[in-house]
């Protein structure tokens, strides 16, 4: 008989999977259009489930991706981010749907699709709120809302309204929760969508019960079960029963209570997700401990451990555990209590370490994602430079043909401007080169960074400091994509680098930041990552090994007759013992992002002919003593307008 299951099973997927390709193979036969685009992105969600099951990348959504760029389709690509976001957070991979969904974001706006727009920012929202960005997931809530509401589109209006009153809800201000859940719910109820309906009603319960009404949020909780029963939901009957059993155990009325959750239990036996039946044994077991009834409380708790185990539930096993040792404690078995304490603890400390290799993995995963993308636009852009030169080539051929005296004098000319771009073109290349070697460099320095504080300070930490890392990995990706940035947006980086240098250095540096008056930051344009390696410098070979004061870093810009002048000046310990603790360390490592950016200032003067320099100026006080370092940076004035 199970030979026969297994059988059957395997004939099911071969069949599927004939489908899955057949279709993908019948879309490839199509012309590359939109309509193509389309097709392939509504074929990516018909088979998603397979690609889920099967732990493998959408192929249809990896298709639209290229052909969507090719055609320069913005509305193409805002869908299918769009999509490949949602999967990615459907798999907790919160940064990487994020990263899709800002993409999605950029794209509709290209497009001028407002209801593109709304889905959009309230997709990026959740992805905000799952990792706990309470003021951001509100501010992409609020922009999703206030374009719906233009365009009258209920459905988006629905999941803003639902999804601010979420945060409020998290923030405990109950009353503007409880009047963001009654409006979605009113609407909900007009579009008669029951799972709406069911969801917010229950919200609703939350809201009051976090004011101590714990009658009224009993009246919502069995308003949104009866929804949920009428819609056969086991999922939604089973939060409203968990939900029930926790406001009658604040009523201290233990034997309702128990009914309610010995029902969440039967319920949740025909959820496929068995982490809410763990659940349900851990709520029996702590309302038993309430109650002082320890040796009964404890199986129920021992059964959601075993199961747990079993299906490596980790946050489960963690809340079980601090369970158990509560009621050991309560009943006065101290060791027992401590040992569950350390059990929990363990789990916990697993499931840190767990989500800062997660969240590694997803910022080498965008890295990846922004790089195949810069690939397709480079190799689409190569395509239309050489339909243009065969164009040229053609032209020259007939005009050669028709004008051989004027092509003789005109070859001249040509071969010279030729000679005279092709150079200009090369020091373009090189310049391009060495500034997309700052990427890996400064990626590969900040990782390590990442690394060495991870072992030596706390997870907490740990992870705050790469929530910030990730923030300028984003603007560095974004920054490093174009010749020249605005200058605000350089020092915004520069900002953020210096914060977390600071925070990695315990704090032993102070700097600034001084613009000229005459400087519009917004207009002004500057090479991406030209300081950031003398500011490195500045602190890792000067200010670190100061130890009498505190280190000081000033950065000053300033304009002087159509040259941008960037001065960095430290009170560090000067270059001379710089060099000497070096070589008594014995390193013989040279400064690869010194270099690079050196290289990039010199092919900046030779591509403008115009002054392009760096000085270095040992600074010394009063009794000739070294007393740091001076950078001056000279660069050609570029501006926007």
């Amino acid at each position: 008989m199970g030979l026969l299951l297994l059988g059957a099973c395997w004939a099911a997927d071969a069949q599927d999977s004939l489908r899955v390709y057949h279709t993908l193979d019948s879309i490839r036969t199509l012309p590359n259009d939109t309509a193509k685009v389309s097709l392939l992105i509504r074929a990516g969600k018909q088979y998603s489930r397979y690609f889920d099951n099967h732990r493998l990348e959408n192929l249809f959504w990896q298709e639209a991706l290229p052909l969507a760029h090719k055609l320069r389709s913005a509305q193409g690509l805002a869908l299918v981010y769009n999509e490949l976001g949602t999967s990615k957070r459907n798999k907790s991979q919160y940064l990487v749907a994020e990263d899709y969904h800002e993409k999605a974001i950029k794209y509709a706006e290209e497009a001028n699709d407002t209801l593109l727009m709304c889905l959009s920012f309230n997709n990026t929202g959740v992805d905000c709120r799952r990792q706990d960005k309470l003021q951001q997931a509100f501010d992409y809530h609020l922009h999703a809302l206030q374009l719906a509401e233009k365009i009258n589109d209920i459905r988006n209006i629905c999941v803003a309204t639902n999804s601010i009153g979420n945060i409020q809800l998290t923030a405990e201000n109950y009353e503007d929760a409880i009047r963001h859940f009654d409006r979605a719910l009113k609407l909900e109820e007009q579009s008669h969508n029951d799972l709406g309906v069911a969801i917010n009603l229950g919200n609703l319960g939350y809201a009051y019960q976090g004011q101590n009404k714990l009658d009224l949020a009993i009246q919502y909780y069995h308003r949104s079960l009866v929804v949920n029963q009428k819609i056969g939901s086991p999922t939604g009957m089973a939060i409203c029963y968990n939900a029930l059993g926790a406001a009658y155990k604040e009523k201290k009325d233990y034997a309702t209570a128990m009914e309610y959750l010995r029902k969440a239990l039967v319920v949740n036996d025909k959820v496929d997700d068995k982490v809410h039946v763990a659940e349900s044994y851990l709520n029996i077991g702590k309302l038993l401990s309430a109650q002082n009834k320890h040796e009964e409380a404890r199986k129920h708790m021992q059964q959601s451990i075993e199961l747990s185990m079993f299906w490596n539930f980790k946050s489960m096993l963690m809340e079980a555990y601090k369970a158990l040792a509560a009621d050991y404690k309560a009943s006065g078995d101290f060791r027992r209590s401590l040992e569950a304490a350390d059990k929990s603890l363990l789990y916990k400390d697993s499931i840190l370490n767990e989500k800062s290799a997660m969240a590694l993995q997803q910022m080498q995963t965008i890295y990846e994602v922004d790089r195949k993308d810069n690939q397709i636009k480079t190799l689409e852009h190569d395509k239309v430079i050489g339909e243009l030169r065969r164009k040229r080539n053609v032209m020259f051929i007939f005009a050669l043909a028709g004008f051989l005296l004027m092509a003789m004098i005109g070859g001249f000319f040509y071969i010279r401007h030729r000679n005279l771009e092709a150079n200009k073109q090369t020091l373009q290349l090189e310049l391009k080169s060495l500034r997309s070697q700052m990427n890996p460099h400064f990626i590969f320095n900040s990782l390590s960074s990442i690394h060495r504080y991870i072992w030596s300070n706390n997870q907490e930490e740990a992870s705050d400091y790469l929530t910030k890392f990730s923030r300028l990995m984003r603007l560095i990706l974004d920054n490093t994509q174009h010749t020249f940035v605005t200058l605000n947006k350089e020092l915004e980086s520069l900002r953020l680098y210096l914060d977390l240098e600071s925070l990695r250095c315990n704090g032993i540096f102070e700097y600034n930041i001084r613009v000229g008056a005459d400087i519009n930051d917004e207009e002004v344009l500057i090479p991406p990552m030209i300081l950031q390696p003398y500011v490195e410098n500045a602190i890792w070979h000067g200010l670190v090994h100061k130890h009498n004061e505190k280190g000081l870093l000033e950065i000053d810009i300033l304009l002087k007759d159509r040259s941008l002048v960037c001065t960095i000046t430290d009170n560090g310990i000067g270059r001379q013992k710089a060099m000497e603790i070096k070589e008594k360390k014995g390193k013989g490592h040279n400064s690869v992002g010194m270099k690079v950016t050196e290289g990039r200032i010199d092919l900046i003067r030779k591509i403008n002919n115009k002054e392009a320099k760096v000085t270095v100026t040992d600074l010394a006080d009063t009794a000739g003593q070294p007393a740091g370092t001076m950078v001056t940076i000279i660069l050609p004035a570029e501006f926007i307008f």
